[in-house]
């Protein structure tokens, strides 16, 4: 009995589940190790991104000979490039639609209170569990509004962690690019024989899954943005760049991300002329249908071919563990467990097909 997969499978699951609890237990042990990890959560990970998309470069010119660190100082600069190139074409442009809009935003905030106050007004003529809604929305707006301190101190730590990360980014960015080499061989050292070999064909697959993910999200988010764009400026939509922007970087959260979107261009619409906010929603729709339906197949390929109703369970799972980050991070882990899943399937196949062959 010992031997069939569904036995293996339920001691794993059990020693899985005590060793958790045993974690949770003792967890205050581990506070400083936590603390540690936090501190440098985000800048490993966008020095991670960083990484898988400056590696074809960095590969390519190991390919023509250059020396590593030639390599390696010619990708920094790029990037210092393509940041300043970024910064003197849209810079002024976005500069100015936000000092517009911070001019504005009195007026703005009089146009959502109206339409806000408006639905408020009307929430007699609606169902009963409707109306208790609105009434704690109002409620939680009010107290939202009233601890302007606490956002004041929120703003602050958050520009100093945002400094912070700024700093740290480049060193793990040029550690990664100069050590990247020597992590499969470190982990498959650990192992000999075959699983040495098994170990490096999933790391490898690991790799290209995470790559193959980074790259095509990105790209997609910088296509929806472009398109956004243009919809945005045929419709005359106030600070369309600035909007387009707030969408391509909300693309890079799985299916939420163009509906989080919509939300500041429908205000802007609103503010402007109540009909915008219909040809808003429908670029946007437009936009997520042309990404979803060809843009993101054709990109991302069926190697990280996921469910719909997969990505909105996990979505709705992560964000309820780990809120905005767990959201965000929810479909690349899933990809990654989903890859080494596959990988230990073939092995088990492989063995088991090894240990019935018929000896000639």
């Amino acid at each position: 009995m010992t031997n069939k997969l569904w036995f293996q499978v339920g001691v794993g699951i059990i020693l899985a589940l005590v060793i958790i609890r045993l974690f949770i237990e003792v967890q205050g042990i581990f506070d400083p190790l936590f603390i540690i990890a936090g501190t440098i959560f985000v800048p490993l990970l966008l020095g991670g991104v960083l990484f898988f998309l400056t590696r074809p470069i960095l590969n390519f010119l190991m390919k023509r000979k250059f020396p590593k660190w030639a390599a390696v100082l010619t990708v920094l600069l790029s990037i210092v490039l393509v940041f300043y190139l970024f910064y003197i074409m849209i810079g002024p442009i976005v500069t100015g639609q936000i000092n517009s809009l911070v001019d504005n935003a009195p007026e703005i905030i009089e146009g959502v209170e109206e339409s806000a106050q408006y639905i408020f007004d009307q929430r007699d003529r609606l169902p009963d569990s409707i109306e208790q809604q609105l009434n704690g929305m109002a409620s939680q707006i009010g107290d939202r509004l009233g601890d302007v301190g606490g956002w004041i101190i929120s703003f602050v730590t958050s520009l100093v962690s945002g400094i912070i990360t700024l700093v740290l980014v480049p060193f793990f960015l040029v550690y990664l690019l100069v050590d990247h080499e020597k992590f499969v061989p470190f982990i498959s050292g650990f192992f000999s024989g075959e699983r040495k070999g098994w170990i490096r064909k999933t790391l490898h697959d690991i790799d290209e899954t995470l790559q193959a993910y980074i790259q095509g999200q990105l790209f997609v988010s910088f296509l929806v943005g472009i398109m956004l764009l243009i919809g945005y400026l045929i419709i005359g939509l106030d600070y369309a760049l600035l909007l387009a922007l707030i969408g391509m970087a909300t693309n890079v959260i799985p299916f939420l991300g163009p509906y989080i979107a919509v939300i500041p261009a429908i205000i802007i619409a609103l503010v402007q002329d109540p009909i915008m906010a219909v040809y808003v929603a429908i670029i946007m729709l437009v936009a997520q249908q042309i990404e979803s339906n060809f843009i993101t197949p054709n990109v991302m390929g069926k190697s990280l071919d996921v469910h719909p109703l997969t990505v909105i369970t996990l979505i709705l799972a992560a964000g309820n563990i780990a809120g905005l980050w767990g959201i965000i991070l929810a479909i690349p882990v899933y990809a990654v467990i989903k890859t080494i899943a596959k990988n230990v399937y073939a092995r088990r196949i492989e063995i088991s097909k090894t240990a019935t062959r018929d000896i000639e």
